[in-house]
């Protein structure tokens, strides 16, 4: 899983897999789920995310993460 955030937009999204998507649906005004071609989601895509959500924070309870990459542009 992977968060992606463009600041000249404040668009997060979140990359849950590797596939492709080949269809989306907004589920709320400027949040879209995006889908591969079995139907399972792929992404989220958040349009003005520091509206929505506290970008400040990142936290996360008992994931079994094994690798952990923090990167800055």
């Amino acid at each position: 899983m992977k968060f992606h955030y463009y600041s000249e937009t404040d668009s997060l999204y979140i990359d849950l897999s590797k596939k492709v998507s080949v269809d989306s649906r907004e589920v709320a005004p400027g949040v879209v789920l995006d889908f591969d071609a079995e139907g399972s989601l792929v992404g989220i895509d958040i349009d003005h995310a520091s509206r929505i959500v506290d970008l400040s924070r990142l936290e996360a309870e008992e994931l079994p993460i094994t690798n952990l990459s923090l990167t800055r542009p």
